[in-house]
């Protein structure tokens, strides 16, 4: 569990990216696009389409690298988007969000410091896909006070799961 202020830690470039069978499509479509257009990305699995695989093997080996500063950011795709986003956000750290339309690409980002993005293989088409995935690596964390103080809260249930007191 990391219960620092990981906002405040050094971070690479280094993007990752998961997907069980049924992101895995869409996870090779965008790494490929990631990679020309410059990105640095590792891919964390599934490697090949096997439709008896689980999202947690993928997602949650991507949350803790991301919760660790080994990745900037993450790419998580499972077929709806849905266990992917539940998996990754059960890692200390990592802020995950469904994503299905720009607004919330880049607000989460802004707003919440949104860190892993998750995407439904079955639910989003590639052109979207890519559109979305632009607009949260493009977008960049506020830092104003009151993001801050909502931000300290979550961690706060985090380490200690405790309810936060207004």
């Amino acid at each position: 569990m990391i219960c620092s202020n990981e906002m405040s830690m050094p971070r690479t470039n280094l993007l990752g990216i998961a997907a069980d069978h049924g992101g895995f499509e869409l996870k090779q479509y965008l790494l490929g696009m990631l990679r020309t257009a410059g990105h640095r990305v590792k891919d964390i699995g599934d490697r090949r389409q096997r439709p008896k695989d689980d999202y947690p093997d993928f997602v949650v080996p991507l949350a803790r690298a991301v919760a660790s500063g080994q990745f900037l950011r993450g790419i998580a795709i499972c077929g709806s988007g849905v266990g992917a986003s539940i998996a990754a956000n059960k890692v200390a750290g990592v802020r995950a969000c469904l994503i299905h339309e720009g607004f919330s690409a880049h607000q989460g980002v802004e707003d919440d410091n949104l860190n892993v993005i998750c995407l439904g293989g079955l639910v989003v088409g590639h052109a979207t896909a890519w559109e979305l995935v632009q607009i949260f690596l493009a977008a960049r964390f506020s830092g104003a006070d009151r993001h801050l103080r909502r931000l300290a809260k979550v961690t706060e249930l985090e380490c200690r799961g405790s309810e936060v007191v207004p």
